[in-house]
């Protein structure tokens, strides 16, 4: 077992990162609170591998983490330095989000054991620890809370454990993939990683009104009291589901309180929500007070309808010739592949995708070799498809 070193300090953070700079690849992974105990995203460790130390960073100790971790940021900067991950789209997507960071260049077993194309479903770091090396990892301390101090032995033994092996498994499975002839798959995926941004949801009620069959008319009310909820949530450091589930919201726009009295007695509501001043923001919301703002006009990418239901005429009958042939590709892929390659280059989003922006626009160039040479070899015209319609 490597040595584990804890670290807390800025000045043991400079003098890891000074060391993990002259390291020809590094793991990573990082546990970090979503919405669970608190308000927002929360980072609350960093795991660093170098082959021969497990480096357990901390940021909750230190005064000013967006400073005091930028010798480590520097090092996730240094395209020298390859950093290996599992799993690490909300990793990197939270990197960029909290502290601007770009990591690159990145490699993903995650990505690597999807274009061995053995299964449709992701895999978790634990399971393919065992496919692949044969162990069993205690997994126990998975949703523990990772924001609570002091970490007791156990969740530093599973945060080692997350990096511990990521050097062997991508070893293993880049053999595999080369094997297959595949390597240039993983490295045209690893590299679209290096380009993934965190953007943020100006509209992020739109996700839960569908569910939850919100109706145009009720729409303003619950985009009001959602992002009310938010607010009250930030200010609480409370997750919003512990501030007032889902399901309440729904409700509460469906029966909304008439009075300030209602409010107060309203169930399912954090206790501080019957209290100054957040009883009165609420009692706004009651019927006799609410002043409803329209919806702003949904952008193109966020229409009701997707792009087939919006096409008429010889625009449609295209399309529905585009999806025909799709579909004989995928079915010859499988045939002279397998069906899990034919999923990585047709999956349903990417043939909805390649309808309406054409495949030159859509896939990967791996993708669209294996799409060319299956047209080419089953005669089929692959110009109908590369193009936006």
């Amino acid at each position: 077992m490597p040595a584990i070193h804890y670290l807390t300090t800025p000045a043991a953070i400079q003098q890891a990162a000074t060391a993990l700079h002259a390291c020809p690849r590094i793991g990573i992974d990082l546990e970090f609170d979503d919405m669970r105990y608190r308000y927002g995203r929360n980072l609350a460790l960093i795991q660093v591998f170098d082959g021969e130390n497990v480096y357990l960073i901390d940021p909750l100790p230190l005064t000013n983490p967006a400073h005091e971790l930028e010798p480590l940021w520097e090092v996730l900067r240094n395209p020298a330095v390859e950093k290996v991950f599992h799993s690490c789209k909300s990793d990197i997507l939270l990197l960029d989000e909290l502290y601007g960071v770009h990591v690159r260049p990145i490699t993903d077993t995650s990505v690597q054991y999807t274009l061995l194309a053995e299964s449709d479903n992701n895999i978790s770091l634990g399971r393919l620890i065992q496919s692949e090396l044969g162990l069993e990892v205690d997994k126990g301390e998975q949703k523990s809370n990772w924001l609570k101090r002091p970490l007791t032995e156990a969740q530093k033994l599973y945060a080692a454990n997350d990096v511990l092996y990521l050097f062997e498994l991508t070893d293993r499975l880049a053999a595999r993939l080369e094997s297959l002839g595949r390597s240039q798959w993983a490295a045209e995926e690893n590299k679209a990683l290096e380009e993934v941004r965190y953007s943020r949801d100006e509209r992020p009620y739109l996700r839960i009104a569908g569910k939850y069959r919100i109706l145009p008319g009720e729409l303003p009310l619950f985009r009001d009291l959602y992002m009310l909820r938010d607010t009250m949530a930030r200010q609480l450091d409370r997750p919003p589901y512990m501030v007032f589930a889902n399901d309440r919201l729904a409700e509460l726009v469906r029966d909304t309180p008439r009075s300030l009295n209602d409010w107060k007695n309203a169930r399912g509501l954090h206790p501080e929500l019957r209290r100054t001043p957040y009883l009165e923001q609420l009692t706004a919301l009651s019927p006799d007070n609410f002043v409803a703002k329209p919806e702003p006009p949904a952008t193109a990418e966020n229409r009701r309808f997707p792009f087939r239901r919006r096409l008429t005429g010889e625009k449609a009958a295209q399309a529905d010739a585009r999806e025909q042939l799709l579909n004989q590709l995928k079915t010859h892929i499988t045939t002279d592949v397998n069906g899990y390659v034919a999923n990585l280059v047709l999956s349903n989003r990417l043939v909805s995708d390649i309808i309406e922006q054409g495949a030159d626009t859509v896939l990967r160039p791996w993708q669209k070799t294996i799409l060319q040479e299956a047209a080419q070899r089953h005669e089929l015209d692959y110009d109908q498809i590369a193009r936006p319609i």
